[in-house]
């Protein structure tokens, strides 16, 4: 277990290697508890008493500098000196992104709400099985991961626009519907615009390394996605035919 004092010396050198949990829990036992579930899984866990402890702790890292020293905060509401509510107020007014997981005994749907209300991602209410904590936990620090990918661009060429995020295409302002196949074909041709591709290149990008089959079945996608995008295929403007060579997108 971590220490408040051992974990600002190591935070910065060990902030990519495994996800750090900040525990703020005034029952010794229940604080004990989470800590051994949640090293057992892995996790670097710091752990808090009570809530000014935690609040002094935070304020070494200002969320201005872009670095926190953990992933994910498991809070609980009452607490001593400041009570969790107000620590996730602050914490999301000073813009501090890592995702909370609230723990009460209190269960009413007013309590969850009101958690919930002021910046809490999750809540949990006592008592809990470790199991179900230690899931919450894992699902939070996913979607977490998954909230901070870096975005994909927007792929554009002339009428043509493709979203990689939301697997979309629109052609002249019309969504079209391409096969996966389809997708990533026109996704490889935007990205690499005037570029010539062979069909053994377009092969081994598109349809792997281990494709057993004909080569013309590039062909026959390139024919229907020309049907989707070009106002004449027989005299395409997007999917061009380099003769001896392959195919060029623009």
């Amino acid at each position: 277990m971590y220490t408040s004092e051992s974990i600002k010396h190591s935070a910065r050198a060990d902030i990519g290697q495994t996800s750090r949990i900040l525990v703020v829990e005034d029952e010794e036992l229940i604080q004990e508890m989470l800590a051994v579930a949640l090293e057992e899984e892995g996790y670097g866990v710091i752990t808090a008493p009570d809530g000014r402890s935690a609040i002094e702790y935070l304020k070494s890292f200002e969320p201005s500098s872009g670095e926190f020293p953990f992933d994910l905060i498991i809070l609980d509401l009452m607490l001593p000196q400041i009570n969790g509510l107000d620590i996730c107020r602050l914490l999301r007014h000073q813009g501090n992104p890592v995702p909370i997981l609230m723990l009460s005994a209190k269960g009413s749907e007013t309590d969850r709400v009101l958690g919930l209300e002021v910046g809490a991602d999750d809540y949990l209410t006592k008592p809990f099985s470790m199991r179900e904590l230690v899931a919450r936990c894992r699902a939070l620090l996913r979607r977490q991961r998954l909230s901070t990918l870096p975005q994909l661009p927007v792929l554009k060429y002339k009428d043509v626009t493709l979203n990689p995020q939301e697997c979309r295409v629109l052609v002249r302002g019309q969504e079209v519907n391409l096969s996966p196949k389809e997708f990533r074909l026109l996704e490889l041709f935007m990205s690499y615009a005037r570029r010539v591709w062979s069909r053994e290149q377009l092969l081994d990008q598109v349809w792997g390394p281990d494709f057993v089959g004909d080569s013309k079945t590039v062909d026959v996608h390139i024919r229907w996605l020309r049907e989707k995008l070009e106002q004449d295929p027989s005299h395409p403007e997007y999917i061009v035919t380099v003769r001896g060579f392959g195919y060029r997108f623009g």
